[in-house]
């Protein structure tokens, strides 16, 4: 009997041993998988997505942000607000094109995109002085005037970044650059990215804007001391707050008020700070006419947004 035991026990052992090393494979499979670009909780309240443009990448964005949505949901409970990276500018603009959030945050430009698909302006965020263009170079890259890039790479984010990309090569065509002949344009994915472009010598210059680069200051000061500032263009309108048609008036007030009102408490004053905003203004579609106005002297003297 003990033998049979035995016996039964070798050829068991083997099966055991797989099974075990299976289960141990399966728990780890979610670590292997990709970035997740939602925050989501478990709650049985209507779910309203707030998808904000590529300020940052993902980690950074959520860190810069989540404070926000934690404060919308402790504040109204009827609904459960969420947080919604997107990994690029093109993955971000096919999310609202298709309605799928319920808010949005989006730049000047894809603002007036989210118009065409039913989104509506409730809020610029942050201050219109803050929203320019900057190019940043090399402490030792001699480089002086915007010609010296001719034959040269400059970075951006991306073709649709509205104040890191658009505007600053409408600064260069004002100062003398043809940019679909001079240089070569690199769309390298990020703010982040330009900024590194530009460090690691990849990029004569790099384009991004103001809170992107005061960020990389505030993290990377050793390597930001290599950099500076060369040059920015004129502001437009910020960044703006935008809600879907169809989301309730009561809730769409509630959201506006507390946006608003943000910066009245310290608390409020801490998200602000994390988010490198300075406060939510009052605004809606028409406070983006002039955006409207500028994009079309954009395309009609350098080139179409949506064509690199």
């Amino acid at each position: 009997m003990t033998i049979r035991i035995r016996s039964i026990l070798v050829f068991l052992l083997p099966l055991i041993v797989l099974l075990l090393v299976s289960c141990g494979q399966q728990d780890e499979e979610p670590q292997t998988k990709g970035p997740s670009y939602e925050q989501r909780t478990s709650s049985n309240r209507p779910v309203l997505r707030l998808a904000i443009h590529p300020l940052h990448n993902p980690r950074k964005l959520t860190e810069a942000y989540q404070p926000l949505i934690i404060y919308l949901n402790e504040r109204i409970p009827e609904v459960q607000f969420e947080l919604e990276a997107s990994r690029d500018y093109q993955a971000y603009e096919v999310k609202f094109r298709a309605r799928k959030p319920e808010l949005i945050l989006p730049n000047p430009w894809q603002t007036l995109e989210a118009m065409k698909v039913g989104y509506e302006v409730i809020s610029m965020a942050g201050d219109a002085e803050d929203f320019k263009g900057i190019f940043i170079v090399r402490r030792d890259s001699g480089i002086e005037h915007p010609k010296q890039l001719i034959g040269k790479i400059v970075s951006y984010p991306s073709h649709t970044a509205l104040a890191a990309c658009i505007m600053p090569q409408q600064f260069l065509h004002d100062n003398g650059l043809n940019i679909n002949k001079d240089i070569q344009n690199r769309y390298v994915g990020s703010q982040e990215s330009s900024i590194m472009n530009a460090l690691l010598g990849e990029a004569s210059a790099g384009a991004t804007w103001p809170p992107p680069w005061r960020l990389f200051q505030r993290d990377r000061p050793e390597d930001a001391a290599k950099l500076k500032v060369i040059w920015e263009t004129p502001h437009l309108m910020n960044n703006s707050v935008m809600v879907r048609d169809d989301i309730p008036k009561d809730i769409v007030q509630k959201v506006t008020h507390l946006l608003h009102s943000l910066h009245e408490s310290p608390k409020g004053q801490s998200i602000l700070k994390g988010m490198e905003t300075a406060q939510f203004y009052l605004a809606n579609n028409d406070s983006y006419e002039q955006v409207r106005d500028f994009v079309a002297v954009f395309e009609k003297n350098v080139r179409p947004v949506e064509q690199p």
